[in-house]
């Protein structure tokens, strides 16, 4: 695969303290990447200066391709309605709104209201179709899902598999991380300004302590019993009950969830 985006050796300061120290990775063409990080860890700025939003000290940033950018929060008049706003991007990009996007981002059902009058759910929508109105190849995605309901949730990753069908690259911050294991191929996780990591949520697995919980239910009680090495440790526990004559009816076993492992990495040293 080719690279859609490069940075190398990223730098970025703030009155003297700096918040990037020479941050590197690549994002590939028609992937989709999660840069993930706990407040502090400088997710944000190198997501702007990635963006143009914000200039960087030192470093190089090469990104192929048309950018579209869903932020947060946007600018948008409190008096503008959804389609006006989509007309309007569509005529800076000098395209036209693409009904298909419309429809699946449900669009047409604001046509009355005025943005000051949406839902925070239904700016993000907004905001994901303003984005997309450039027929872009880079896709930055800010928290895409936040305020969404289960229905609204499922429609947007539906739309977002869909643009990574087409060939799409996607960069997505989400704290989300059921969302980030379910939709991203690969993640980088920040740490004080530097990749603690970068790969796919499976080499997280492997790369962090693994630590898993057992439980065991009998008749009468449900114990609970942490491992490092799931083989022995369930030999041990098996071989406990069967001498006290205690009968197991049920037992499970939680290797990890991807927000766990990502508490550790980010909090830990630099793997």
């Amino acid at each position: 695969m080719k690279e859609a985006i490069r940075v190398d050796g990223l730098t970025k300061s703030y009155n003297g303290r700096a918040v990037l120290k020479g941050l590197s990775f690549c994002v590939e063409k028609g992937e989709i990447f999660a840069l993930l990080g706990v407040n502090g860890a400088g997710k944000t700025t190198s997501l702007e200066c990635i963006e143009g939003l914000r200039k960087y000290d030192g470093g190089s940033i090469a990104a192929e391709g048309r950018i579209g950018i869903q932020l947060q929060s946007a600018s948008l008049p409190d008096h503008i309605r959804p389609m006006e706003a989509v007309r309007l991007f569509a005529k800076w990009n000098k395209t036209q709104p693409d009904p298909g996007i419309l429809t699946a981002l449900g669009i047409g059902e604001l046509a009355k209201k005025q943005y000051a009058a949406l839902s925070t759910g239904q700016k993000r929508r907004l905001h994901l179709a303003l984005a997309l109105t450039g027929d872009p190849d880079v896709i930055f995605l800010d928290e895409p899902t936040a305020g969404l309901d289960v229905e609204g949730r499922a429609a947007l990753h539906a739309e977002i598999r869909r643009l990574k069908a087409q060939g799409k690259t996607i960069v997505l911050a989400s704290h989300d991380m059921a969302e980030v294991e379910s939709l991203c191929d690969r993640i980088a996780i920040l740490n004080g300004g530097e990749a603690a990591f970068i790969g796919t949520v499976e080499e997280l697995t492997e790369k962090v302590r693994r630590r898993y919980t057992i439980a065991v239910k009998t008749e009468t009680e449900t114990e609970s019993f942490e491992a490092d090495d799931i083989g022995e440790a369930l030999l041990d526990i098996l071989e406990g009950y069967k001498r006290r004559g205690a009968a197991i009816v049920d037992l499970k076993v939680d290797r990890g969830t991807l927000e766990q492992h990502f508490m550790n990495m980010a909090k830990g040293e630099k793997a």
